[in-house]
């Protein structure tokens, strides 16, 4: 089973990227963030056409997360880690036996801002909700998105450059080590271990060309799957097209 998550920034402005890019690689389960589309507009018809089943949850103009499957999801369900917070920023659906969240973390803009806090708080929350669904039965779980933190030193271009601003600081890095300890792996890191590896990258200062990136998009999972993880990788030639979002697909590799 291939799974992989990215952050298209527009689904209907790279409507034929993605389009391209499913067609090419085939995974079984993408989960897109920043679809930026309210749910009457979001490309179904196109969508199915490339055999992909659509769950999704959008506004106009922001956020927005879906599910793509090549089998339909069961028990669809979309959540708000903080009650205060109707951002559409979470959806999950069951597949394979395996519960499989999008999700778009807040940015948190300023370490100095409100949003700051009420990222750190998100994070948290999203936690509980985790923890709420695996413990009637056990449930795996696998938790995909854009969670706009870079959990190590590794996954920045620069540690020292990096520390103290947005994506770098010691209290997301906390947060994130906090979800991780409520029961959850990073699958990517158990097949790639290497620094360097990113997969967002600003648009501006020519970011991309001088390889100034960040490895803020994840794939995590209970660690009841963890032995099923044979492979994992970033496609960062999505990165190098025209009109590109400025970020690129993390993938997965589960066997059956």
């Amino acid at each position: 089973m291939l799974l992989a998550t990215w952050n298209i920034n527009s689904i209907r402005a790279r409507i034929e990227l993605l389009s391209d890019w499913l067609e090419r690689r085939r995974p079984d389960v993408v989960c897109l963030q920043e679809t930026k589309v309210v749910d009457e507009l979001f490309p179904v018809g196109t969508l199915g056409q490339l055999g992909y089943h659509a769950a999704f949850v959008g506004e106009k103009s922001y956020n927005g997360v879906a599910i793509l499957s090549r089998e339909p999801l069961a028990d669809i369900r979309v959540g708000f880690p903080l009650p205060t917070n109707h951002d559409q920023r979470l959806i999950s659906g069951i597949i394979g036996g395996i519960r499989v969240y999008s999700a778009y973390f807040p940015n948190g803009r300023d370490p100095l801002s409100p949003h700051y806090e009420e990222k750190l708080a998100w994070i948290d929350g999203l936690g509980d909700l985790i923890v709420e669904e695996r413990a009637p039965n056990g449930n795996s779980i696998a938790l995909l998105g854009d969670f706009n933190v870079a959990p190590e030193p590794r996954d920045v271009y620069s540690p020292e450059e990096m520390e103290g601003h947005i994506h770098f600081t010691l209290g997301e890095r906390a947060a994130l080590k906090g979800l991780l300890d409520r029961g959850l792996v990073d699958a990517f890191r158990l097949r790639r271990t290497e620094s360097g590896l990113y997969s967002w990258w600003d648009y501006r200062a020519a970011a991309f060309r001088r390889n100034l990136g960040l490895r803020i998009d994840h794939v995590w999972a209970t660690p009841e799957l963890a032995p099923r993880v044979t492979d994992a990788f970033i496609d960062i030639d999505e990165r190098r097209k025209e009109h590109c979002s400025d970020h690129t697909p993390v993938v997965v590799e589960l066997a059956d």
